[in-house]
């Protein structure tokens, strides 16, 4: 009788073994696959975005830099009306086409933040596309009376956030396929390009 009660409880403790681990594993799987769609439809195509207008940006302002080297929106003197015009042609085909697909990550994948709420830089920056398409629908009808959107890009915030956000959940996806932690640390510091 001691055997059969023996051998019933090392099934048992086998099977509760068993069990855990599988829930342990499953609950693992879940959060990969989580931080996988994190990153590949929210975190990711914002920091590609992000990252694209940054460097077309500073392409454009040193461009058109000024001989004190600031370009002629962060200048005393007013921008020409031919770097005006070049700005218009920058802005309709790069800038704004790509704060609007950021924005529209934004809005269509929210429920990938990694936060509870929707963080400041990412409000303000859904505030500035609104701002810049009426500017823009302005300049399709001829008026060039503005030339920047009516709310200030979050630029410092947001690229700090996207940056953050971006390396925190590539670490912890290190983390859940086992990679080392030195791997994942050199690979982070590669993802921030400093």
């Amino acid at each position: 009788m001691a055997t059969v009660i023996v051998t019933v409880v090392l099934a048992f403790i086998g099977y509760l073994a068993t069990y855990l681990n599988g829930l342990r594993l499953a609950q693992r799987q879940a959060r990969l696959t989580r931080v996988n769609q994190q990153l590949s439809d929210f975190y990711g195509p914002l920091f590609a975005l992000m990252e694209a207008n940054s460097r077309t940006y500073d392409t454009f302002s040193d461009k058109y830099a000024r001989p004190d080297g600031r370009d002629p929106f962060r200048h005393d003197t007013p921008p020409t009306e031919q770097e005006l015009a070049e700005w218009r042609t920058w802005a309709s085909t790069v800038f704004i086409p790509n704060i609007q697909a950021m924005r529209d990550v934004v809005v269509t994948k929210a429920d990938l933040l990694i936060e509870e709420e929707m963080p400041q830089a990412l409000l303000q920056l859904c505030a500035h596309v609104s701002g810049y398409e009426i500017t823009a629908a302005r300049w399709a009808q001829g008026n060039y009376g503005e030339h920047l959107s009516l709310i200030s890009f979050p630029g410092r915030e947001l690229r700090e956030y996207i940056r953050d956000r971006f390396a925190q959940l590539k670490s912890e996806q290190a983390q859940l396929l086992g990679q080392s932690g030195a791997a994942n640390r050199n690979r982070r510091a590669g993802l921030l390009g400093r």
